[in-house]
């Protein structure tokens, strides 16, 4: 496949929607833009990426993956080929970026490299995958390279496997893992941009549905149900207590992705949403727009965004949150019995037992 190629070349290999001059506003998540602003305010942020943009061995990396992977053409994995050609056709990105795929076991794909993308997809995930869920993959790697993502997802990659040993770092250690940390945070809210692009691509809810369900649980499709799998996600998202909500940030934060059962519950909303319907009936911000978007209205879509989740949200410290917001009495008292055990609605003696307080499930 000659770099050269564009996108408009050959026509989508089935009947599916184009979106012509597709902003990747259209389809960003509010916390992403949320998360990348934050991060570029970071301290120190601006030092090490002007550092990193003229050391990061970027014609390193294109010889790496030309040397020791398969490049995918008209003659190496045709139908990945055909996918990727499709992709680009439908989010109209201008110029095709080059594909590979590795050998690797463990199912991934990803976007990277500064001056243009490169997009890379496991042998793990390739033999995964059916044809809709993989062409929904392939949408998803289009969708970072539009919104311009490949440049940070690359220096995330360099911080975390060799910068952080390097003494030359600028500011030190301390300050390139506080980095690290937030492009950690912004890259996870990517991954839910990028799977709305990977639905407008492969324009199959089902399909990317069942992709994520089958990165979280293997090929046993015939084994799991998406609905049963979905109704996983809703549990995740409102079960437990306090506890269990600082624990899942826990978790979350030495992670790349967000987790399996969360992406998809994300992206069965934005399915069923008003925005993804005006997208697919052509009504969709312009890339040509782009240079008169005003950054108070993104912030204004980002915290209305923020609200409305904190508002329908069932996790308990989303609810701590709303009675914050409304003023609610004794909150340190209510934050001190739950970690500790005790029952809710005030202080209480140490023989106390468990909370019997409505709607609210008792410690373990």
């Amino acid at each position: 496949m000659s770099d050269d190629t564009v996108a408009g070349d050959r026509l989508p290999s089935r009947d599916r929607r184009r979106f012509p001059d597709i902003s990747s506003r259209a389809y960003e998540h509010p916390a992403d833009r949320s998360a990348l602003v934050a991060l570029r305010k970071l301290s120190g942020f601006d030092t090490v990426f002007k550092a990193l943009s003229g050391l990061l061995p970027e014609r390193s990396l294109r010889l790496l993956f030309l040397s020791d992977s398969v490049r995918v053409s008209e003659r190496q994995f045709p139908h990945l080929h055909t996918m990727l050609l499709d992709a680009c056709h439908i989010l109209d990105l201008p110029k095709v970026p080059p594909m590979y795929v590795t050998q690797d076991p463990q199912p991934n794909a990803m976007c990277v490299g500064l001056d243009e993308p490169v997009l890379v997809l496991t042998t793990g995930l390739v033999e995964l995958l059916d044809e809709e869920e993989m062409r929904a993959v392939v949408g998803h790697e289009v969708g970072h390279a539009l919104s311009g993502h490949a440049v940070y997802r690359t220096i995330l990659l360099f911080l975390t496997n060799v910068a952080v040993k390097v003494a030359w770092i600028p500011l030190g250690n301390i300050a390139v893992m506080a980095i690290v940390t937030a492009l950690r945070e912004w890259f996870r809210k990517s991954e839910l941009s990028a799977d709305r692009a990977g639905l407008l691509v492969g324009q199959d809810p089902q399909a990317s549905l069942r992709g994520l369900m089958k990165i979280a649980g293997g090929n046993h499709l015939h084994e799991m149900n998406v609905d049963a799998f979905l109704a996983q996600a809703e549990e995740y998202e409102a079960g437990g207590d306090l506890r269990d909500s600082v624990l899942k940030i826990m978790n979350l934060l030495p992670r790349s992705h967000p987790f399996a059962v969360v992406r998809a519950a994300e992206l069965k909303r934005w399915s069923e949403s008003r925005d993804f319907q005006r997208i697919m009936d052509g009504h969709y911000p312009r890339r040509t727009e782009d240079k008169d978007t005003s950054v108070s209205d993104s912030f204004r879509q980002s915290a209305g965004h923020y609200a409305e989740s904190v508002r329908s949200s069932k996790d308990p410290l989303m609810g701590l949150v709303r009675d914050i917001a409304g003023g609610a009495g004794d909150l340190g008292s209510k934050l001190r019995d739950t970690f500790t055990g005790r029952g809710g609605g005030g202080p209480k003696g140490p023989s106390d037992g468990p909370s019997d307080e409505p709607g609210k499930k008792g410690a373990p």
